[in-house]
């Protein structure tokens, strides 16, 4: 849809006048497609909305121009709105942002996480309104620290934004940002229309469930579709060499050597140095290890050739003063800049358009590829590039089916194709979300001095956002609460802080929902660098690369854990630690399609078409076009072509007969068990129907894997086990469908 002229605007001039000069003096000469049809809903002030649109393409503005005229109404003069935001970077990014429009219209703007001064705070604490920019995190410290005070802080509250919405949905920090919500509209009594602003959104009704669960009206839906963006998309592959030893002092004194990765990884270093260099780009590695391996040596080809240094790394270990260095170097159009990150450039700081994207590895996600291709080609008539590289093992007589299907090319190609007919994941739902209750249980207690069970059922369960749990279940969970000196109940039957329940709700660390491990401080002189966590030890004398750039480490200090680092020459990445996302069933079966298929991709390269051609050719040796089954050596290999979560489940049936069944990706792995013996159990499983979830998640070790959740009972996290992370149904299916190719296997 184009953008509308002013002149035929309607929504144009359901501003306030003074915000329709701000637009003119921008030298807008009009309205883009999500600005014209967000205003009329927003303006009205009686409905939900969600705003769904490409990056750059005025989300921000679409919310806050309506919301702006309802500020400068008569009516609005004393009422505020909460901006909720993942990231404080990001809103220090949209505070910067806001200034320019609001200081026109003298309309406060406060930003507020921890990185903000106690003065600043102060200042919305005596007047609350205007607009406040904060964290789900110190929303949550509000309600602790300020719980009296949450009906007058709010009462006057016009809206709630909540930006990057889809990084919310389906996990722990979504379902804390959920309840802190549906508090504050229990805290002041009424209904606030909540709006959603994100670039991707995979399932529009999900989105709209989780901004106003068990909601009774319908959320306005804006959808743009106006991206502009030609897309041009190339796939590089390489194939894993030996390791490659070089020399890193260069003073004439012993030689310091360093064993890179592997030899691939110095090629894919010199064709991103090759074809990034004099460009501002983004490259998104998979992890904070190989951002600073690749940092570091992209900033040393830098340094052969006598250049200025062009790279620079990004994640969320550096301290926040390097993360602005390289954001602030990224946002100086003077001199190019190319940033090595995780994705912590994915969401919405505004770092200006780069010319691309590269890739280094398989994407977390469609969605985070999406998001992340959304930064390039922001300038008008400029395409979106994006550069994906991905490492295969060399093949050798003792390679398993995964690495002869070359599964992680495979996968890229599928999540590439379903990118291209703008398919997205949708969010993950179900969970009971357990450990995040005992978050919100304590910070209620904090919130009121004490509440009453059946209180806190009401307004965390009943008509709150943990609606799975029932009244069995919580009083399970409260008695287990107070087992573990979380919690104690009063003569009166007021439910009030344990021993415990009260040193953890008074530690800064209470306000997260997700898990913050302990971390070492890196320090060389008086300058922090950053951040390690403690479980993976880093000792005296040893090297290493942080901030891209290498580091001999002089002294660790356990006791005030911190590492102090001096320059070195030689070095090496350390390990961080971290999780790969889950599959969805889509990517595999997509997959399936990509090797049964026999055109070729044009954004492949040589070697990329070399790896899919082999990839379809052994695809073909085993007969997967028909064979669900394959014997490999002592193992036995099941493909079923569904996700992790499927895959997961039917490990887990496996195991409960006996055997030794681990989902590997592209098939579920089942070590020493033959051909007949694996038919004869999925046989029996089929036999005894859909399984109990329950049952399964109970033989799970290793359970706990949320903040909280050390706290709860194996019966408890049991039950949250098997509402998240299992599908019994699906992989009871999966096991009739392997059993019904049965005769093609042998």
């Amino acid at each position: 849809m184009p953008p509308s002229s002013s002149d035929d605007s309607q929504a144009f001039y359901l501003l306030d006048e003074k915000v329709r000069r701000w637009v003119w003096e921008q030298g807008w000469t009009a309205l883009r497609d999500a600005q014209e049809r967000a205003i009329p809903p927003i303006i009205s002030g009686d409905t939900d909305v969600i705003i769904a649109a490409a990056t750059a393409t005025g989300k921000t503005e679409a919310a806050f121009l309506p919301i702006c005229s309802r500020l400068m109404a008569e009516e609005g003069q004393d009422a505020c709105v909460v901006y909720l935001s993942p990231l404080k970077a990001l809103i220090n990014d949209q505070f910067s942002r806001m200034e320019q429009l609001c200081e026109r219209l003298d309309i406060p703007v406060h930003p507020w996480h921890g990185d903000i001064a106690a003065s600043k705070k102060k200042k919305f604490l005596s007047s609350p309104k205007g607009i406040l920019l904060i964290t789900p995190e110190s929303v949550e410290s509000l309600f602790v620290n300020h719980g009296t005070a949450i009906p007058h802080l709010f009462g006057n509250l016009l809206y709630i934004v909540v930006d990057e919405l889809h990084s919310f949905i389906g996990s722990e920090r979504g379902q804390q940002l959920q309840s802190l919500l549906h508090r504050i509209e229990f805290a002041i009594k009424r209904r606030v229309p909540r709006i959603g602003l994100s670039a991707t959104i995979g399932d529009m009704h999900l989105a709209s469930q989780f901004l106003r669960p068990n909601g009774d009206t319908e959320t306005e839906m804006v959808v743009s579709s106006a991206t502009g963006q030609e897309l041009q998309l190339l796939l590089r592959g390489y194939i894993e060499r030996a390791p490659v030893l070089t020399p890193t002092d260069e003073s004439g004194g012993e030689s310091e050597v360093e064993v890179q990765v592997d030899g691939s990884l110095l090629d894919i270093g010199a064709n991103l140095f090759k074809t990034l260099r004099g460009s501002s780009n983004l490259i998104f590695a998979n992890s904070r290890n190989r951002t600073e391996f690749f940092a570091d040596h992209l900033r040393r080809l830098c340094e052969e050739q006598h250049l200025p240094n062009e790279f620079w790394p990004h994640h969320g270990s550096l301290s926040k003063e390097l993360r602005e260095d390289a954001e602030a170097a990224i946002k100086d159009k003077s001199r190019p800049v190319s940033i090595v990150c995780t994705s912590t450039l994915e969401m919405g700081i505004d770092i200006g358009s780069v010319k691309s994207i590269a890739q280094l590895g398989v994407p977390p996600s469609v969605a985070s590829m999406r998001q992340r291709l959304g930064r390039s080609g922001r300038r008008e008539g400029d395409p979106a590039i994006l550069r994906i590289y991905i490492q295969e093992q060399e093949l050798t007589e003792r390679s398993d089916p995964s690495d002869c299907l070359r599964a992680g090319l495979v996968q890229t190609i599928a999540m590439v194709r379903l990118l291209l007919t703008k398919w997205y994941e949708p969010p993950p739902t179900g969970g009971l979300h357990l450990s995040t209750m005992v978050q919100q249980m304590l910070s209620l207690i904090a919130q009121y001095g004490g509440v009453t069970a059946a209180q806190a059922y009401n307004v965390l369960c009943k008509n709150g956002p943990f609606p799975l749990v029932s009244q069995r279940m919580f009083t399970d969970f409260l008695r287990n609460l107070g087992e573990q000196r979380l919690i104690m109940q009063a003569s009166d039957g007021l439910l009030l802080h344990g021993q415990f329940g009260e040193r953890i709700v008074n530690h800064y660390s209470f306000y997260t929902a997700f898990t913050t491990p302990e971390e070492y401080r890196l320090v060389s002189g008086d300058r922090t660098l950053g951040t390690l966590p403690i479980d993976r030890p880093i000792a005296v004398d040893s090297l290493m690369i942080f901030g891209g750039r290498r580091w001999h480490v002089m002294d660790v200090d356990v006791a005030k854990k911190v590492i102090v680092l001096k320059p070195a020459k030689g070095g090496k990445a350390p390990v961080f630690g971290g999780e790969a996302g889950w599959i969805h069933d889509r990517i595999r079966q997509e997959m399936l399609e990509v090797y049964k298929d026999k055109n070729v991709p044009v954004f492949l390269d040589a070697q990329a078409r070399d790896l899919l051609a082999e990839a379809r050719e052994n695809f073909n040796r085993y007969c997967l076009a028909k064979k669900t089954m394959l014997s490999y050596g002592s193992a036995t290999y099941l493909f079923c072509w569904m996700g992790d979560r499927v895959q997961d489940t039917l490990a887990a049936m496996l195991r409960s007969r006996g055997l030794k069944a681990v989902n590997e990706g592209v098939a579920v792995v089942v070590g020493n068990t033959s051909l007949d013996e694996l038919k004869n159990c999925l046989g029996e499983l089929q036999k005894s129907g859909v399984p109990d979830a329950y049952e399964l998640a109970i033989s799970v070790l290793n359970k706990a894997c949320e903040k909280y959740d050390l706290f709860l009972s194996d019966e408890l996290l049991s039950a949250d086990y098997a509402a998240s992370k299992l599908d019994a149904e699906e992989a009871y299916n999966s096991v009739k469908a392997l059993l019904n190719q049965k005769e093609e296997t042998s």
